[in-house]
């Protein structure tokens, strides 16, 4: 069935631990940059868990004033500059617009981790009468995107998504969802995330989910035989979803057309995948059906892979269990071998990796990987990046309490109708 509207990427803003905007992110995944280092931000001997993606040489005074940056938490600072950077990447601070239908998406998982140690510390030491009142605009989960709403002046749908480790994928699944059905023109959609510090770092060393390696150049090695666990990175990744006559209308630049979204629950456990793969199969072949797509036409995964024994053993059960004899020539990677988990930050970047990939055919390695695992059996380009002919791909994205986001992202090219 075909979509009301169409609807297509226009701009792209990225904060990672291995570049900060597109140009150095994309260079960095294609040359197989690793991003992992032992924790700078604070002491880590009592802990389990030593190691850590942060994000290097970010100058928050070149996106936020200095005294509206203090009232800020890091995530919110990272979904600015993100979204200062897709905003002008799409041209929409050169034109003018509908303010009234330009919607806000991002979201996030732990929201402003330092403003609840900050705050909790200094209600313990001072009491409650020394509490600020700008913590709350530096701990709400929506500040992100309220703060980049009120910035811009979009007026449009606004929202908060918290889906744990699917939250940027849900982000862009819901902006696409509204601009199919017409309710808006221009959506900016993504998730930030910036929570190394001491409280979710203890909170997540306790689940075992996290590697006690203490090698960098091997924590994060999805779907290798001795994976023990993800490494905790930090970052945002903003998009800007378009109409497609929107778009043409105005000459925007087109990276790729979203042609699909799947969002499942496993119903399952807090933190374990379904043994089955029920969930994640089910959440693809959803985004395939929405995309009026057969399985045969995806020629590479962007994979959740958080280098977890259980997440990448179900998801490469899922795939295989989706794509039957095509998952043998199918390309597979895991961007969190260079990047780490960035938690809710997850989805978003890695669907402006898997749309780069779509519009330039180049395929980012998974780095890191030494041994073949029995239950990992795909091809997860492991010998540095590819060159691909790439029509279409997959992101996905799947989180704690069971949450799973897939979207579908086909090249973008002149034959398209307009919407």
């Amino acid at each position: 069935m075909m979509n009301e509207h169409q609807v297509v990427v226009t701009g792209l803003g990225v904060v990672t631990p291995i570049g900060i905007g597109v140009k150095d992110f994309c260079e960095g995944l294609m040359a197989g940059r690793n991003g992992i280092a032992k924790v700078s931000n604070f002491d880590v001997t009592d802990f389990t868990s030593k190691l850590a993606a942060e994000v290097q040489d970010f100058q928050v005074e070149e996106w936020i004033d200095r005294k509206s940056s203090r009232r800020m938490d890091r995530f919110t600072q990272f979904g600015l500059a993100a979204s200062a950077m897709a905003i002008k990447d799409a041209g929409l601070d050169t034109i003018s617009f509908d303010n009234n239908r330009a919607g806000v998406i991002i979201g996030s998982g732990i929201g402003g981790a330092q403003a609840i140690e900050d705050g909790y510390t200094i209600l313990l030491e001072k009491g409650p009468r020394s509490m600020n009142p700008f913590f709350v605009s530096r701990l709400l989960i929506n500040m992100a995107a309220c703060m980049v709403s009120i910035k811009y002046g979009f007026k449009g749908p606004l929202s908060a998504p918290s889906v744990a480790c699917s939250t940027g994928s849900n982000a862009i699944g819901d902006a696409f969802r509204i601009l199919q059905r017409g309710d808006a023109d221009i959506m900016l959609a993504g998730s930030s995330e910036a929570c190394i510090n001491p409280l979710p770092w203890g909170c997540f060393c306790a689940t075992r989910s996290m590697t006690s390696n203490d090698y960098p150049e091997n924590a994060s090695r999805p779907f290798d035989k001795n994976r023990d666990g993800f490494v905790m990175g930090e970052g945002a990744g903003i998009v800007i979803l378009e109409n497609l006559k929107h778009a043409l209308n105005r000459g925007a630049n087109i990276y790729a057309e979203i042609v699909g979204y799947g969002n499942t629950a496993d119903a399952y456990h807090i933190t374990a995948p379904e043994p089955e793969s029920d969930g994640m199969v089910r959440v693809m072949n959803a985004a395939l059906d929405d995309a009026g797509m057969d399985a045969e036409e995806i020629g590479y995964i962007n994979a959740h892979g958080t280098s977890t024994v259980l997440n990448d053993k179900c998801e490469s059960t899922a795939i295989e269990k989706v794509f039957g004899e095509h998952a043998d020539i199918l390309k597979v990677s895991s961007i969190k071998s260079m990047i780490g988990h960035l938690l809710a930050g997850a989805g978003s970047v890695e669907f402006v990796a898997t749309v780069m990939s779509v519009f330039t055919g180049m395929i980012p390695p998974t780095i890191h990987y030494e041994e073949p695992d029995t239950d990992c059996t795909l091809d997860y380009v492991t010998n540095g990046a590819e060159s691909l002919d790439l029509n279409a791909a997959l992101s996905n994205s799947f989180g704690f309490g069971g949450g799973n986001a897939c979207l579908v992202i086909k090249k973008y090219g002149d034959s398209y109708e307009n919407s």
